[in-house]
């Protein structure tokens, strides 16, 4: 990276380095844990109003299209962690102009990424649904269901990178109209796709992929409208900028797609239990990022954070931002499991679940809820790996959890205690792999903070 003159002027878009910290972090989650809830609240309204159909097939299909559709949201979402901290690092260091080519050749390449990526899972849908343990009527519903939304993954992917820019730009507010208007749009147009016009399962699905146009549709007022940001993508600064981009970009869409792959080994160990199991997994996977959207959101509200005070060279706020996060987390997560505790039976009612569903429902409510604090402390901690040059560090935690920290905790909790302690399994690998990956992230904070002590200049290439 090229330095800038001590002279140059503080760019206005500059907004974390100054005022406290945890004020940032509390208006960022806040703000993105609103959108990042409407966009998954998409998911949760599909659930519930095809719950309304009264069929357990339609449940457990959804369950097993939302293990494909999530691996497509996570691709999204590590483009958008990529935008993310590329922009606001460089609005930290006051290179804007920098920052709006990089901003424009990341979106070119997200959408021709994700492009080959929808095509590549159209065709094989099948074959991943097989895998997951889908057979009968619920495979065919699921195989509709993934191939009507796999089609919009690149506006998806557009929408969600113009969400990163103005969360990169200290815009949380209208970051949270761009998700906000897709759950909006979802849910409205849910009950008339499925019942109005008497689509069923493909109108929820149409219905989802109407909402990721909205998202972008809002996205681009904010970053062109309002801000003047984004500018024309060129394949030039593609070109220029595709190294970058891909060593953020890569690392950040294996880190994520890592968690689909666990939630996915969770649904294939839980499958030979029955179609109760797979339709309790199903709204369990949607109650949690409702439920625990602030949580998600975090690695979102507290990357630009460090991404910008990184960039500043100001190690103090970045260090002061990753701790008020980890904060953050855990009274939350402890104040929303209490909730779920009390409303687990009034949950099952909502989605008609079996006594069976309505068991597994419980456990989670119970007992699995609370390890969502030390979920918490991981996304943190790859937030900072990937804003602070140790984008590979992200990708090596989540994939420990998903594997080490998943496959051994469930198939045994699974072989122990059925699909209870499958469920009761994935809370264990999570609690122990969150706190690994907390005490990785301060360390590393700890041994960039001493390099800026001593060799300032050459922090950046850390």
């Amino acid at each position: 990276m090229s330095e800038t003159q001590p002279s140059a002027p503080r760019s206005t878009n500059a907004k974390f380095v100054t005022g406290s910290t945890m004020r940032h972090v509390v208006v960022m989650t806040a703000t993105g844990s609103i959108g990042l809830t409407a966009l998954f609240l998409v998911d949760f309204t599909d659930l519930y109003f095809l719950s309304l159909l009264g069929e357990t097939e339609v449940a457990g299909a959804i369950g097993y299209a939302g293990a494909v559709i999530y691996f497509n949201v996570s691709i999204c979402i590590g483009m958008t962690i990529a935008i993310s901290a590329l922009v606001s690092r460089a609005i930290g260091a006051r290179r804007e102009e920098d920052a709006r080519r990089i901003a424009a050749s990341t979106i070119l390449f997200t959408v021709l990424f994700t492009s080959a990526v929808s095509f590549l899972l159209f065709l094989s849908i099948d074959y991943f649904l097989v895998l997951l343990g889908a057979e009968g009527e619920a495979f065919e519903i699921a195989g509709r269901f993934a191939r009507i939304t796999i089609i919009s993954l690149p506006v998806l992917g557009f929408g969600m990178c113009c969400n990163g820019i103005l969360r990169a730009l200290g815009d949380a507010k209208r970051a949270m109209y761009t998700t906000l208007a897709g759950g909006i749009v979802n849910a409205v147009l849910d009950p008339i796709f499925i019942f109005g016009l008497d689509l069923g399962v493909d109108g929820a699905a149409w219905a989802s992929v109407c909402a990721r146009f909205a998202v972008v549709a809002v996205g681009l007022w904010g970053t062109v409208s309002v801000h003047r940001f984004l500018e024309m993508p060129r394949w030039m600064g593609l070109r220029r900028d595709i190294g970058t981009i891909s060593k953020i970009a890569f690392p950040a869409m294996l880190t994520n797609v890592a968690t689909p792959f666990s939630t996915a080994y969770l649904t294939y160990t839980i499958a030979p239990f029955g179609d109760d199991a797979v339709a309790a997994t199903a709204i369990i996977n949607r109650l949690v990022p409702l439920s625990f959207g602030v949580v998600f959101s975090l690695s979102g509200a507290i990357g630009p954070i460090i991404g910008q005070n990184y960039g500043a060279l100001n190690m103090a706020r970045v260090r002061r931002a990753y701790l008020d996060a980890m904060k953050f987390a855990g009274v939350y997560v402890l104040a929303v499991s209490i909730v779920l505790y009390l409303v687990q039976d009034l949950i099952s009612a909502v989605f008609n679940a079996s006594p069976g569903a309505a068991l597994l429902v419980g456990i989670f409510c119970t007992w699995v809820a609370i390890t969502w604090a030390f979920a918490g402390a991981q996304y943190v901690a790859n937030a900072s790996f990937n804003n602070l040059g140790k984008p590979h560090w992200s990708t090596l935690s989540n994939w420990a959890k998903a594997t080490l920290g998943t496959v051994p905790f469930v198939y045994y909790g699974a072989l122990w205690h059925g699909a209870a302690g499958a469920l009761i399994g994935m809370g264990l690998g999570s609690l122990v792999f969150g706190v690994i990956a907390g005490v990785l992230g301060y360390v590393h904070l700890a041994r960039l903070a001493r390099k800026a002590e001593s060799a300032p200049a050459q922090i950046m290439n850390s």
